[in-house]
């Protein structure tokens, strides 16, 4: 494709210097928003035609044309080339090449400013709505395991130090909670991008007499933006986007930090697939947890993508500035970067075994039901401070005479307090401990089993 002569170039003298033609264009990067710029072109042609400030059998031409561009590009026949400058001048020049004058008309009651932040916002909208497919599937991945591992009881970490036991179903629900948090964050932030700038144009709107409503229902914008210059100005959806998805990168790394920490020798909690690790080039023995290494390396990236746009809009005067071209790459990385981690992490999870009986014999370790002695303590009356220097005192027992709590007699038990019973034995038995949490929220099989049939209830509806 050939650029031909600026649609801007009646105010200048000398052309654009070649080196100034390659630093300024976006081509590169903003053709992927080409579908886009073409729905809503012809919306925009639409109602000019509907408003009269073009006749109907011009916006016929113009939409059928631009179809046909749409087409053209789809089958790879319509080329782009860096001195095309950016997606939206690039198909308005095919256009007024295919059908002359014509195509000019296009861009009445329109900038390029308003016609750019459109385009963005039709984006993201649609790769909202493909990240929250991702996240509700991998929930209901997250869910087949959960139900499956509801037996398998887990010691539940603070400091990194065994404090309690859990079941792996809790555990994983935790991170389904974590999830849903963030789709509610993306279903906002959807809201809020989900608003018409088309009518804005440059920053002070058109004289022409446009009808912004017949726009926005054609493309679906459910709000009109209210003030012109806010509306070329603003990148707010943007920078809340990449927020999100930061967030969204932060629980995915998070897990995986634990994925690689249960993998190795030392916990042997879980062994995920031999396709979703790689091996060493000089030791033949090693399995390394690349795939979770390289999401929790990613999430600085999408991290840096959050800095670059908030950086690039903290001292913009206003309205519209050039600054705003660089935009799109740290919103284009952040999609794609999200997007690729949510999908290979939901099949590595697939593809991975936990040692129950190793995780069992951990959950067995480090006195982890010692609360349990306090808070029965507690049941007896005991005030919970006195219950837990108890508590506190039978754990150091153990730890000088190298027992475990299910080692003591009732004898030894009686020397910390006297009111204990044979019922002790039960107390700290690690099923019994973990059943004994039945409130909402807690880790017992009841309540777990409940958390998931309200997950998926949630996740129907979503």
């Amino acid at each position: 494709m050939t650029t031909g002569k600026k649609p801007w170039s009646g105010r200048f003298q000398q052309s654009t210097a070649g080196d100034v033609e390659e630093f300024t264009s976006s081509i590169h990067f903003d053709r992927r928003l080409y579908s886009y710029d073409i729905e809503g072109s012809i919306a925009h042609a639409t109602m000019l035609a509907g408003q009269n400030i073009i006749s109907q059998k011009e916006a016929k031409k113009i939409v059928s044309t631009l179809k046909e561009i749409l087409k053209d590009i789809e089958k790879g026949k319509l080329k782009f080339m860096a001195a095309d400058e950016d997606i939206h001048m690039a198909i308005e020049k095919e256009l007024i090449r295919r059908i002359g004058e014509t195509g000019g008309k296009l861009h009445s009651a329109r900038s390029r400013n308003d016609q750019i932040v459109l385009d963005v916002r039709l984006y993201l909208r649609a790769e909202i709505k493909k990240i929250v497919s991702l996240l509700v599937s991998l929930q209901l991945r997250l869910l087949e395991i959960a139900k499956r591992e509801i037996k398998t009881i887990m010691p539940g970490y603070t400091h990194m130090q065994k404090a309690q036991p859990v079941l792996l179903s809790h555990y994983f629900l935790a991170f389904g909670e974590m999830f849903s948090r963030d789709i509610q964050r993306l279903k906002d932030c959807l809201g809020r991008l989900n608003v018409l700038p088309l009518g804005a144009a440059a920053l002070a709107g058109t004289g022409l007499p446009i009808d912004r409503s017949r726009t926005a229902k054609m493309l679906g914008f459910t709000e009109i933006s209210k003030n012109s210059m806010d509306t070329v100005a603003d990148r707010d959806f943007i920078a809340e986007f990449i927020f999100a998805a930061s967030l969204n990168m932060m629980h995915l790394s998070r897990f995986c930090e634990d994925l690689v920490l249960w993998s190795s020798d030392e916990f042997g909690f879980v062994e995920i697939s031999d396709a979703y690790t790689t091996g060493s080039s000089i030791m033949p023995q090693k399995k390394n947890p690349d795939v979770a290494e390289l999401i929790r390396g990613k999430t600085g990236r999408v991290y840096g993508d959050l800095v670059a746009i908030l950086t690039i809009m903290k001292g913009l005067p206003m309205t519209y500035n050039r600054d705003l071209q660089e935009d799109k790459e740290p919103l284009f990385d952040a999609v794609d970067t999200l997007k690729n981690c949510l999908t290979i992490f939901a099949e590595m999870i697939k593809h991975m075994e936990f040692n129950s009986v190793r995780m069992l014999m951990a959950a067995r370790g480090g006195f982890s039901t010692a609360t349990d002695i306090a808070e029965h303590l507690v049941a007896k009356g005991v005030p919970f401070r006195r219950a837990h220097e108890i508590a506190g005192k039978i754990v150091a027992y153990c730890l000088g005479n190298k027992k475990r709590l299910d080692e003591l007699t009732l004898k030894e038990y009686r020397e910390f307090y006297k009111g204990f019973n044979l019922d002790i034995k039960n107390i700290i038995e690690l099923d019994k401990a973990v059943n004994m949490r039945r409130h909402i929220g807690g880790t017992a099989t009841a309540a777990v089993l409940k958390r998931i049939k309200e997950f998926e209830k949630d996740l129907r509806k979503i």
